[in-house]
């Protein structure tokens, strides 16, 4: 049986002002509820509907809205024109937007204008969107093929970027280079299309924009006869690089237009390697792209909504759980330095290269369509930690800055890429999007029943009963949050239903009227049914108490308060810390954390070593340091703690004794004083240490002062890193092969090679050369060094 086609963007239909909202006339039916069980499939309000009242997501909207105002859509449109041999009408951003990987924004940005269209009612939202719609129609009509597009290309051997849309006829021909990101010279070329794509259906649904539709056909039946010319193999050679949730589009063009020829093709984009294990229930997330898979069970969600196919809704529910299960920090972020690693591993994943924006962007997507399904409290309560936690301290409200991660390393700072700069990298694109429809998720209807399943200020129209309802709250800071039904066109008896955490439950109070009440609790709901009339409430009480939660795994803890995750506080993020990471010490560290004054705060007192901190909500950390994750030691165990801290430490200044000189990979001065030459090699920054790659085929070179005496030279890996093999040359003498491993979890690990004596015997200076083994990647390295070896240490 066919499950119940769901418009991909619910959220935005009815986007008129509150004030002019049409009601249906059918009168509502009465809900039968009984304890326990399972509820109807929901929709939410449409945020069109949603206006958010004073809060700390009102002013991410806010700033975004600003932002959003700020950009030009002509510099956006530049390659758009340039490709198709139009005259460009202004000149192009920088960052991403001038490398091969140019147009993601646009789609990005098309789609933020409608959701801010409907989030605040803003006319010229709306006109950018039109205005960008006509360019591109204009832009395709001049091509003639359908086309339409900014991605460029870099030829081998050149360096100039050209329009990225020669390589199609390339790959159609079945000359297909794929390096993961790469596809015959073009960056990610198939998730820019998926973004321009996203973008065209959202401003066709948002207002009927009949020219988007017209725009996206065109572009559909461009990539429709690229896909048709390749046999099975060669699709999934394509599919090996970054597509971005194309599946999804196509899906959704189906589910607009009935023409069957593009649930075909939607059919087609899916990426054995990753989807069929999913689909069998099976885990091997390890080591893929983290960002690069979620958009995919995003299709995949939707193509079981279009077909009922079993394959679609297990994959995405499979990855759903194991993520969030398995995978997902406290703050509801997945990934560390954009890749998924093995489950149940975050104590030894915790660096400033975790949680990037997009994963959670795009499970929050997924979170939501599983939810439609069947409404289950338990993924809502998901949907709270990741919105609150991760969503809302990814835009600095002070400079309308987005992050692209959110370091779970204690010490470690976030970094906001101001309004303005010209980075225009991906999570300034899902940025953009996030923080234009936190009115979203708030409010859902069940049948006849009106849920909330987030406590934020707002007030909704809820047009099957003709009513507006207010929802007034502090929470996550207070306790008490109370919807009243400010206005009922249509009073009847009807249920409401409330979420009620897994961290609350058995412990929350329902009030109708200031007066208790009876609740059904019902699949994480306390569940009111009743004959409602205007100016009706319905509250509800939660305890806020403080807790601990272990990481995924075991290992350290995370304080948390209610849905707030607690972090303390270690200074500013323009000063350099250097401390040591701090710890919870004692049987019993709750009973040291002393609430203040300010909302969500606590002074320590005797439980965090080496010193006492305060701790505040992690997400308005802007522009602080931040420690989340805390290990936990008895007393005895923390003098053992101290001790092999002391040990490494002398450790540490043995190694600096006996230096003769020391290479700073990804530092600008370090690297040219030791004159580095490299190709196919980048620089790298991983828990707070700067390194450097290289990729197969290229290569690095560094020269190291030496002396004379028996020589070592230290290089230092980080203790995960596996399956990267590569040659070490001293003066193009090879003098180790090494392959990393993975053996030493949660640490960076330095290697002694020995040097012959006759290798380096009267030499001033020893030139190192670091080459990967064909199809592997050297490194990364975090320095290298030559010591004076002690006895017995050289060869």
């Amino acid at each position: 049986m066919f499950a119940r086609p769901i418009a991909r963007r619910t959220l935005m239909s009815g986007c008129s002002m509150l004030v002019a909202t049409a009601m249906m006339p059918r009168p509502l039916a009465a809900a039968t509820l009984a304890e326990g069980g399972s509820l109807p499939p929901a929709q939410p309000l449409p945020l069109g509907n949603v206006r958010l009242m004073p809060s700390d997501f009102a002013t991410a909207v806010d700033a975004n809205h600003r932002y959003l105002l700020g950009l030009s859509a002509d510099r956006l449109l530049h390659n758009f024109r340039k490709y198709a041999g139009l005259e460009p009408r202004a000149e192009i951003y920088g960052g991403w937007e001038s490398d091969s990987l140019a147009g993601h924004t646009l789609g990005h940005y098309l789609t933020a204008l409608t959701l801010m269209h409907a989030q605040v009612g803003d006319p010229e939202c709306r006109r950018r969107a039109d205005y960008i719609v006509a360019e591109l129609a204009e832009a395709q009509a001049k091509r003639g093929s359908g086309y339409v597009g900014a991605l460029g290309r870099k030829r081998k051997g050149e360096s100039a970027i050209v329009d990225g849309e020669e390589i199609f006829p390339e790959i159609m021909r079945g000359e297909i280079r794929s390096g993961g990101f790469d596809l015959n010279g073009s960056w990610s070329p198939l998730y820019t299309v998926h973004k321009l794509f996203a973008g065209l259906l959202d401003v066709h649904q948002a207002w009927g924009n009949r020219q988007a539709l017209t725009v996206l056909i065109g572009l559909a039946t461009y990539f429709e006869r690229v896909f048709a010319a390749l046999d099975d193999a060669q699709m999934q050679a394509v599919l090996g690089c970054e597509y971005g949730g194309l599946n999804e589009s196509y899906a959704e063009l189906y589910a607009r237009t009935k023409d069957p020829r593009w649930l075909k093709v939607a059919e087609r984009i899916w990426d054995r390697r990753v989807l069929d294990p999913l689909a069998a229930r099976e885990d091997k997330l390890a080591g893929f792209h983290a960002n690069t898979q979620v958009p995919k069970l995003v299709g995949s969600a939707r193509l079981w909504e279009l077909t009922g196919q079993e394959k679609y809704r297990t994959a995405a529910r499979f990855f759903w759980d194991r993520v969030t299960g398995h995978h997902s920090y406290v703050i509801g972020g997945n990934a560390d330095r954009e890749y998924f690693f093995g489950p149940d591993r975050i104590a030894g994943a915790l660096s400033e290269a975790t949680c990037e924006h997009c994963n959670t962007y795009n499970m929050l997507k997924l979170t939501r369509q599983l939810f439609s399904w069947a409404p289950d409290g338990a993924l809502f309560d998901y949907y709270e930690r990741a919105h609150l936690n991760h969503t809302l301290s990814q835009i600095n409200p002070r400079n309308r800055g987005f992050t692209y991660f959110t370091p779970m390393l204690s010490g470690a700072a976030r970094e906001y890429a101001p309004a303005g700069e010209e980075g225009f990298v991906c999570c300034g694109g899902s940025g953009m999007e996030a923080h234009a429809k936190h009115g979203d998720s708030i409010f859902w209807e069940s049948g006849s029943m009106l849920m909330v399943n987030l406590y934020i200020p707002a007030q909704a129209k809820w047009a099957k009963a003709r009513a507006v309802v207010t929802l007034d709250t502090g929470y996550p800071y207070g306790s008490d949050a109370q919807l009243a039904f400010t206005a009922l066109g249509r009073p009847g008896r009807f249920a409401v239903a409330l979420r009620i955490p897994g961290w609350a439950a058995g412990r929350e109070t329902v009030t109708v009227n200031g007066e208790s009440v009876n609740v059904t609790r019902r699949a994480g709901y306390a569940v009111v049914e009743r004959r409602w009339k205007e100016g009706d409430t319905i509250a509800i009480s939660l305890p806020l108490d403080l807790r601990m939660e272990t990481a995924q795994g075991g290992g350290p803890v995370a304080m948390l308060r209610g849905p707030l995750v607690l972090a303390a506080d270690l200074g500013a993020a323009d000063t350099p810390w250097t401390g040591i990471e701090p710890a919870l010490v004692g049987d019993t560290p709750l009973a040291g954390f002393v609430p203040t004054a300010s909302p969500g705060s606590y002074d320590t007192r005797g439980v965090i070593r080496p010193a006492d901190l305060g701790f505040v909500p992690f997400y308005r950390q802007y522009d602080r340091r931040s420690a989340v994750y805390f290990r936990r030691f008895t007393d005895a165990e923390w003098r053992v703690e101290e001790a092999a801290y002391a040990a490494e430490q002398q450790r540490q200044k043995d190694v600096a004794a006996r230096s003769i000189d020391i290479m700073h990979f990804g530092e600008m001065q370090p690297e040219r004083d030791h004159g580095l030459e490299s190709e196919q090699s980048w620089p790298v920054s991983y828990r707070g240490r700067n390194g450097r790659d290289v990729r197969s085929g290229g290569y690095m070179a560094f020269t190291l002062k030496a002396r004379s005496g028996p020589l070592i030279l230290q290089a230092t890996y980080w203790g995960e890193d596996r399956n990267r093999g590569f040659d070490i040359l001293v003066n193009d003498v090879k003098v180790a092969s090494e392959l990393l491993k993975g053996e030493s979890p949660g640490k960076f690990v330095d290697v002694d090679y020995p040097l012959p004596v006759a290798l380096t015997r009267g030499k001033a200076a020893l030139r190192i050369r670091v080459v990967p083994h064909d199809g592997q990647t050297a490194g990364p390295m975090f320095g290298a060094r030559l010591l004076a070896a002690k006895a017995g240490e050289t060869r």
